[in-house]
């Protein structure tokens, strides 16, 4: 047998079995790879699925979230108003003459002090005339006491001479009845004595009735003097009040807003002249819309915020006419009142109208008047999705939801117009 040759006998002892291993390098990078794209396509399918049904993309940070919440709600409504003086009397003229100013605008003044005097002539006048015809009732009225007093004295002594006559005309009777027993008085003279007795009784009937109806008569003769007098007093009274009125005093201790006249103007009956503020006691006047006006009524409880207080208030008054779309509500203080108020100084009012328990709730915002308070976007998983709403009360911050949110839910509360309509929209960071 032929020999190996050496250099054949070396490589065989050089050469070993290789292994193949699986995890090659090249394997590994190509694994990575699929890996990490099966583990793109599982995280991104849903983002590509809300991608894939939105209508359009909108960017967080350009809208307002608002969650639904349950719990009370007040409904109320918000306006602006003014503070004005309760009591702001404007002072007329009493009466035609000059007026001489007294005062000036900006003055304070106490209540009772002269701010006008009204020089009129006329007034004056009258009260002299009607003080002279008040005398002169007075003095007929005591007149006619004295001839009351007179006339009860004359029935009374004309009573009293009747009387004697009467006693005279029974004693006469007496002495011709014993006189007629003894046979010494014919029949005719004992008649005639029967009739004097009778007539003097009768005068004497008469007088006493006649001094009876001169007693009503007198009294009420005196009572008419005295009523008329009584009645020129009032008159002279009332004159003597239009005089002092004359002077124009302050109703109340405040300050004179204006001064409508100068000094010795001419003025008429009913002329503005001056008119005070009293700086005691304010109110707020606001303007609410004309929708609310069917549920306001004296008493609304009111909340006027001033000088970053709440200050608690109620409905005093409501005007029965509408102004632009607006009614002019007064709105009082009750309880403590804030100091250093100014007449026409601005402040917020709120007007509690109702107060609802239990309800379920999101915060107001614009999109009320995009959906037409009947649609809202209800955010789901980064997609806001038009939803059908029926809204309840409304509240200056608040809206109840009726239906259509459930607790917990998000929606976009800012405007939603630009959504067009969408029925889905995707929520972009």
């Amino acid at each position: 047998m032929q020999e190996d040759h050496p250099l054949m006998q070396g490589s065989v002892t050089m050469d070993r079995p290789v292994e193949r291993r699986f995890w090659t390098r090249r394997r590994v990078v190509v694994m990575t790879i699929a890996a990490v794209l099966i583990a793109l396509i599982v995280l991104g399918y849903p983002m590509l699925r809300r991608w894939s049904s939105a209508e359009m993309s909108v960017s967080m940070a350009r809208l307002r979230i608002g969650s639904v919440t349950h719990g009370d709600l007040i409904r109320d409504v918000s306006a602006q108003g003014n503070i004005v003086a309760a009591f702001s009397p404007t002072l007329t003229s009493p009466a035609r003459g000059t007026a001489r100013v007294d005062v000036n605008p900006g003055e304070v003044v106490a209540r009772g002090r002269v701010l006008v005097r009204v020089v009129s002539p006329e007034v004056e006048s009258r009260l002299g005339q009607e003080r002279s015809t008040l005398e002169s009732l007075q003095a007929d009225w005591q007149r006619q006491r004295i001839l009351s007093e007179q006339s009860h004295i004359q029935s009374e002594q004309d009573i009293g001479l009747l009387e004697v006559e009467l006693g005279a005309a029974e004693r006469a009777l007496t002495r011709a009845e014993l006189i007629r027993k003894e046979g010494l008085l014919n029949a005719v003279d004992f008649e005639k004595a029967q009739d004097d007795v009778k007539v003097s009784s009768l005068k004497l009937e008469l007088a006493r009735h006649k001094a009876k109806l001169d007693v009503g008569t007198l009294e009420f003769e005196v009572a008419d003097r005295a009523s008329r007098v009584e009645r020129q007093r009032l008159v002279v009274r009332d004159l003597e009040r239009q005089v002092d009125d004359l002077s124009i005093r302050s109703p109340v201790d405040g300050r004179v807003s204006r001064v409508s006249i100068k000094d010795r103007d001419s003025v008429t009956i009913g002329q503005e002249m001056v008119t005070v503020v009293d700086l005691s006691a304010f109110e707020v006047e606001v303007m609410i819309p004309e929708i609310y006006s069917d549920e306001l009524s004296a008493g609304v409880e009111a909340v006027i915020r001033y000088d970053n207080r709440d200050w608690a208030g109620a409905v005093k008054s409501i005007s029965p006419e509408v102004e632009g779309s607006r009614v002019r509500t007064v709105v009082e203080f009750v309880g403590e009142a804030p100091e250093k108020l100014k007449q026409n100084q601005r402040v917020s009012t709120r007007l509690l109208l109702e107060a609802r328990e239990g309800v379920v709730k999101v915060p107001r915002g614009p999109f009320l008047e995009s959906g037409s308070a009947r649609q809202a976007y209800v955010i789901e998983d980064g997609i806001a999705v038009l939803t059908a709403i029926e809204v309840g009360s409304l509240s200056v911050s608040e809206v109840e939801i009726v239906s259509g949110l459930r607790i917990g839910d998000q929606i976009i509360i800012s405007d939603t117009s630009r959504f067009d309509g969408a029925q889905r929209v995707l929520l972009t960071d």
